[in-house]
């Protein structure tokens, strides 16, 4: 790797900006950790004048020290035809008391005169005596060019002077935005190119996804001379989002020999990327590249048995590189191959002749007959394995449970409770608890009483809780199937239960989402043993 491309992360501003999310301070301070922890270069915080959220923020971050990010304040130029030194704005950037400050500009001449209605001149003077008096105070600047992409093609030379004045006032680098989002890969490339040619300081791209190109368009920067990139890491933002920085940063660190953050922190991309998703209260979409929970998951059985053989024949990159992992689905197009894999990961001396790879096929299928579906319920199926392996101990058993629905009066919180009696190794629990339904009570009320014995399980919580219904004809004595997704935080996994009661199909699945991390800690604890 020879070529170093700065990464400049904006999930605190531009990110926050996207519909559904709303950082607290302290979820900024995570992802500030999260981001420093893995080496992006610079964290662009938010603009500490636009709320009083961000100005707490900013003081208490000057508490914690980075270790490799460098934290970067975000604000305009001065506004029009007032001295620079007495812009409240401005002042608030130097309050802020980041070494790096994010200057954006006009360099669209429509929107120098229609939107903020000044001249062409003084947006020039704006740029260059804003940079400059910031660089006066020692502070390391980079000007972003706003709607540059669509300011040049509608007067190039005045979006190009823009830039200038920004040099001229002595930007360390320049960034051209691509605001609205709607320039193709060879647009960017090509003015871009342009720009490099032009100009000594270094060029960065900001790309929006609007098109659905953002990646694109920021790699395509990259291949025209841009050494700083700038986005969000799992592609928060407004509208469609911004460039997403965990698919740009594998991208060009694995495939185009860029170094984009320290090769050491690759495998982490993953776990960063879920984190961030978790922190924001947002699902990170399942098939997003690199790190989504689908990127590198099989399901055609002809497509397992070749990644069996040669896993670079369906995969682009080897998923730990990223610190993610292969998945292969159970499904009515699977085959052995799939089944074999999964005992492998249990017991690896296995071969496909093993009669328990056919007994084992066999209990899917009764499974499947009654209803059960195991594509989107591989803990399910491990458990289903283990069982046939003789490689599982149930940690608990359920004695006796009851639910109760009723209207709720119109003070109370809850409409349902549910009492519950289990044992461990002879001893026993009950307990009782309310919910805002009987399954929602019922999981209250078996978690309650586990975690007399399994204190661990308070950091479980349900991500998502689907019903379907399996024979419509049937009306109101239908089997249904319940598909559950658990989470600790870190890991996802998602369990399934059949049955003609909708509660009992919940527990079912609600015991196997337990079971399965209570027998997932144990193998940590082996693992760290050994």
């Amino acid at each position: 790797m020879d070529k170093k491309i700065m990464i400049f992360d904006s999930t605190l501003r531009d990110g926050a900006q996207a519909e559904g999310i709303s950082f607290s301070v302290k979820d900024k301070i995570k992802i500030v950790k999260a981001l420093d922890h893995l080496g992006v270069d610079y964290i662009e915080a938010g603009n500490p004048s636009s709320n009083p959220k961000d100005l707490e923020f900013f003081e208490k971050i000057k508490e914690l020290p980075l270790q490799h990010s460098k934290l970067t304040a975000f604000g305009s130029t001065r506004r029009r035809d007032i001295a620079v030194e007495t812009d409240k704005n401005i002042q608030s950037l130097l309050e802020s008391e980041t070494d790096v400050v994010a200057i954006f500009g006009k360099s669209w001449d429509f929107h120098v005169t229609d939107i903020i209605h000044t001249t062409l001149q003084e947006n020039l003077n704006m740029i260059q005596e804003t940079i400059s008096f910031l660089k006066g105070k020692g502070k390391e600047i980079i000007f972003d060019a706003e709607h540059f992409f669509d300011g040049y093609k509608a007067n190039p030379q005045y979006a190009l002077s823009t830039l200038q004045a920004a040099v001229d006032g002595g930007a360390d680098g320049i960034v051209l935005c691509e605001t609205n989002g709607g320039a193709f890969p060879n647009e960017v490339y090509e003015i871009t190119k342009k720009v490099v040619d032009n100009f000594s300081v270094p060029v960065g791209i900001h790309a929006h996804n609007d098109g659905g190109m953002a990646v694109a368009n920021s790699i395509m920067a990259i291949e025209a001379g841009a050494v700083h990139i700038q986005g969000t890491y799992v592609g928060f933002g407004e509208r469609c989002g911004n460039a997403n920085l965990s698919t740009i940063i594998p991208n060009l660190q694995l495939k185009k020999g860029f170094l984009c953050i320290p090769e050491v922190n690759m495998k982490q991309l993953t776990s960063t990327a879920r984190y961030i998703a978790e922190v924001a209260n947002i699902k990170l979409s399942d098939k997003e590249p690199y790190v989504g929970h689908s990127a590198f998951t099989h399901k055609a059985g002809m497509h397992i048995d070749g990644v069996n053989k040669a896993a670079h024949s369906f995969e682009h990159i080897p998923p730990s590189l990223v610190g993610n992992e292969r998945r292969f689905l159970m499904s009515e197009v699977a085959g052995r191959s799939t089944i074999l894999s999964k005992i492998q990961k249990i017991i690896p001396s296995i071969t496909k002749e093993d009669p328990v790879v056919q007994t084992i096929m066999d209990r899917v299928k009764e499974l499947e007959h009654q209803g059960y579906q195991f594509e989107g319920a591989e803990s399910t199926f491990e458990l289903i394995v283990r069982k046939a392996l003789g490689k599982y101990k149930p940690f608990f058993e359920i004695d006796y449970f009851k639910t109760i629905g009723e209207h709720p009066a119109q003070n109370s919180e809850f409409g349902s409770s549910a009492m519950i009696k289990i044992s461990v190794d002879g001893k026993e629990e009950i307990t009782a608890a309310e919910g805002d339904g009987p399954v929602h009570a019922l999981d209250k009320a078996l978690r309650r009483a586990l975690e007399v014995f399994y204190p661990e399980l308070k950091e479980i919580y349900l991500t998502d809780y689907k019903v379907r219904v399996l024979d419509t004809k049937t009306a109101t004595a239908a089997k249904v199937r319940v598909l559950i997704e658990s989470s600790d935080g870190h890991d996802f996994w998602t369990t399934v239960g059949v049955s003609t009661d909708i509660i009992e199909a919940s527990l079912i699945a609600l015991v196997d989402s337990i079971e399965y991390k209570l027998l997932k800690n144990i193998e940590k604890k082996i693992k760290v043993y050994l």
